[in-house]
């Protein structure tokens, strides 16, 4: 049995019998494993040898095709407390793939028909979503520049202020992709996830998707939160000062602490494309369908582009001259 995402039950591509997860017993909760670095299983269904990575937890088999879950690389500390099952099933991530290529206005006449696609893969990507706690102390100098005219002066009058802020900023279910495998600037640009669809996690989602093991853990990572936070902290800071002509700051002081860090599986499909000669790879959220990836540019079409930008600026710089008394030649 299969984790089917279109009706998000556990189903039987052979009979059609479908099971509701959600009354469903986990099957780990009855068992007990050890932390083995296990890289040898055996299929269930045929026997075969299955042989996989470390951070492997769920797989198929290549001879049979089974769904294989990989139970003890999901208990003890690697079991995840949630997860976000897939809504978009294959047939629809390949449509949804190739409409997004026909919408590249720079890529080649090629690439927008996506033939060339070598694979897709359903993944579940290990996660930590973080709640972050801020406290912020911020000393600043500003100023206020007033300029008006008193009789026959032109005045420039600048105020000078001491600035003081003390701040408590939140942030919650930060996401940080905790495998070592994925690219984090494409994980990053899959957000947002709906973390309304969170839910308790239980292996049947897995069943007929790639699933992986967090390669790094939430003290690891937590360098990382601090640091993806901190445009947001500057933001917020800025938005505290506003009102000034100029803002320079002379001491600013974050102490960031972790309230608690969830693991979960979040759904990937990432896709491979073959384009003269060249690989591309491509991520599409698993819930929401966004595509993100770095496609290949067309010099033809963007130089076309820019000829196009520079013919209408020039035919309206003629314009302009010409309502102004010039020639239009």
């Amino acid at each position: 049995m299969v984790f089917d995402a279109a009706a998000g039950t556990l189903s039987c591509p052979g009979c059609g019998r479908q099971d509701n997860i959600e009354q469903m017993m986990d099957p780990l909760k009855s068992q007990t494993f050890t932390e083995q670095d296990v890289k040898e299983y055996h299929c269930t269904s045929c026997g075969a040898v299955i042989v996989t990575e470390p951070e492997t937890s769920a797989t198929s088999c290549s001879f049979c095709g089974s769904a294989v879950v990989l139970s003890d690389r999901l208990s003890g500390q690697f079991a995840p407390v949630m997860v976000i099952p897939f809504t978009i099933a294959k047939e629809a991530a390949m449509k949804a793939f190739k409409k997004w290529c026909r919408n590249g206005l720079l890529t080649p006449r090629g690439f927008m028909s996506a033939d060339r696609v070598t694979g897709i893969t359903g993944i579940y990507v290990p996660f930590w979503l973080y709640d972050l706690h801020n406290d912020i102390e911020v000393q600043a100098q500003g100023t206020k520049v007033r300029i008006y005219t008193q009789g026959d002066y032109r005045i420039t009058e600048t105020q000078h202020y001491s600035i003081y802020r003390k701040i408590q900023v939140d942030y919650v279910r930060l996401p940080l992709d905790a495998s070592e495998k994925m690219n984090d600037a494409l994980m990053d640009k899959l957000e947002p996830f709906p973390y309304d669809q969170l839910k308790a996690f239980k292996t049947p989602y897995l069943a007929g998707y790639l699933a992986e093991k967090y390669s790094y853990d939430d003290e690891q990572l937590f360098p990382r939160a601090k640091e993806k936070t901190s445009a947001y902290v500057d933001a917020f800071i800025s938005s505290t000062v506003s009102g000034y002509t100029n803002v320079s700051y002379i001491d600013k002081q974050v102490d960031t602490t972790m309230k608690r860090a969830d693991y979960v599986l979040l759904p990937v499909w990432m896709v491979r494309y073959n384009f003269n000669r060249a690989e591309y790879t491509f991520a599409m959220n698993g819930q929401t369908g966004k595509v993100v990836g770095k496609p290949p540019i067309s010099k033809a079409k963007v130089a076309a582009w820019f000829a196009g930008i520079s013919a209408v600026s020039f035919v309206a710089l003629k314009i302009v001259s010409w309502t102004m008394g010039g020639g239009f030649l």
